[in-house]
């Protein structure tokens, strides 16, 4: 996967006309997370911290996931969003 292709696709994201909802969104930053950063690492945040405890879960249940495959799972996402 071209780097170039993730990279629009990034760009992409923020030029959203509409919004994707909270679980298209919580979609593509685990894969984000996934392609940039790799298996999540750390503590799961507390209860006290919806926001973030969601976002661990979402990249957490991609563990494993190679970052290419992320990647490409990413701008297929988008590409699905966009109309592209």
């Amino acid at each position: 996967m071209a780097g170039t292709d993730f990279d629009k696709a990034v760009k992409d994201v923020g030029n959203l006309a509409d919004d994707p909802g909270n679980d298209t969104k919580l979609r593509l930053y685990a894969l984000y997370k996934q392609a940039t950063v790799g298996d999540v690492e750390g503590k799961r945040p507390g209860f006290t911290n919806p926001v973030g405890r969601a976002k661990y879960d979402a990249w957490a249940a991609l563990s494993g996931t190679p970052g290419d495959q992320a990647e490409a799972d990413y701008v297929a996402e988008v590409s699905r969003l966009t109309g592209g």
